[in-house]
């Protein structure tokens, strides 16, 4: 079995892409190595289209019992994600899907279908307990997909109709798309949003977060949540030692300017193959630094590239993610942040879609 520790064939630029591969499926029993075998062959395209499958949903909730996280329950209207960030803790998840991990996961993507007639059948069932859905857990509902599926936009019309809260991150400017809608939420205190970060650099970002919406961009998104009273707040990930870790306070500044009340940060997580694309990535943009930041990260997990562990795989261990900490903890200080939370969210107003027979005439 090829090893993923490397790429087995030859990382390259593509056109709006962040993987510079794919990677071997873990899954798969065979893996293909492509080889030169010294005839002549036609230059691949630099441009690669995306394509969506579709999928009917049986279940709609996942669930999880991670002492790491805030939420026990997520929603995920789309599987894989366009906006390409290299660093995606989700692009494993797309192996399960005889997919790989690397271009595939942003060019092949998977829509949902009847998610909200699955949600409105686990909001029914007798045991169901009412508590905070997270929207995005996996990838990014407000993704470029989402402009022509609008699967997020049905899920929270459904969630207002029953009064159920809902937490949502994004590093997307079509959330603003829908905020008639989220400002109706936060009036009955059902939603609280949070807007993903990583640097302030759009130079760096073209290539890290290659469709995601330029820094500017998310800072007038929160901005503008803040403004229609939707409670907001900003997600400072990933921490990328020795690339993005000295925005921290510069990051958190414009944050707190723009309106975001609530912040949190988490280190880069490189499970699975995500650590060898990562690499890849580096050695293709930034070779005078790749060396550095892996042997920072490495630090920062125990000697490894990552380390899974409850308690230390969101933060990192060590020296340097301590220092990280502290420096996060003290600039959260100076601009009156507080941590992320999903309490004071209303969960007593809750009505299953049985208890009102209009819901979807």
């Amino acid at each position: 079995m090829a090893s993923l520790g490397k790429p087995h064939q030859e990382a390259r630029i593509y056109k709006g892409r962040g993987a510079t591969y794919d990677p071997a499926n873990r899954f798969s029993p065979t893996h293909s190595v492509d080889e030169d075998d010294g005839w002549w062959r036609e230059e691949a395209s630099a441009t690669l289209a995306t394509e969506v499958r579709e999928e009917n949903s049986k279940s709609a909730l996942s669930w999880n019992t991670s002492p790491d996280l805030p939420f026990d329950r997520s929603l995920n209207p789309y599987r894989g994600c366009e906006h390409g960030c290299v660093y995606c803790f989700a692009r494993p998840s797309h192996a399960y899907w005889d997919l790989s991990p690397g271009l595939d996961f942003e060019t092949r993507l998977i829509a949902r279908n009847g998610l909200v007639e699955r949600l409105s059948e686990e909001f029914c069932k007798p045991g169901y307990v009412c508590r905070p859905i997270n929207l995005s857990g996996n990838t990014d509902c407000y993704q470029p997909l989402e402009a022509r599926r609008q699967l997020t936009r049905r899920l929270l019309e459904l969630l207002l109709a029953c009064r159920h809260p809902v937490t949502i991150v994004t590093k997307s400017t079509l959330v603003l798309r829908d905020l008639p809608l989220l400002a109706e939420m936060a009036e009955h205190r059902l939603v609280r949003v949070f807007v993903s970060l990583t640097s302030l650099d759009a130079n760096l970002k073209r290539t890290l977060e290659p469709r995601a919406a330029s820094p500017q961009a998310r800072l007038k998104v929160i901005k503008e949540l803040n403004t229609a009273g939707i409670p907001v707040g900003t997600l400072i990930s990933p921490v990328i030692p020795g690339l993005t870790d000295h925005e921290i306070e510069r990051l958190l500044e414009a944050a707190s300017r723009a309106g975001a009340r609530t912040a949190t940060w988490m280190l880069l997580r490189l499970p699975h193959e995500v650590a060898p694309l990562f690499e890849a990535w580096l050695e293709t943009h930034y070779p005078e630094r790749a060396a550095k930041v892996m042997s920072l990260m490495r630090q920062c997990r125990g000697g490894k590239a990552y380390d899974a562990k409850f308690g230390t795989r969101f933060r990192g261990e060590g020296v340097f993610a301590d220092l990280i900490a502290q420096r996060f903890a003290r600039a959260s200080r100076q601009w009156n942040f507080q941590s992320r939370t999903e309490q004071g969210l209303n969960t007593r107003d809750f009505r299953p879609p049985h208890a009102q027979g209009d819901l979807f005439d």
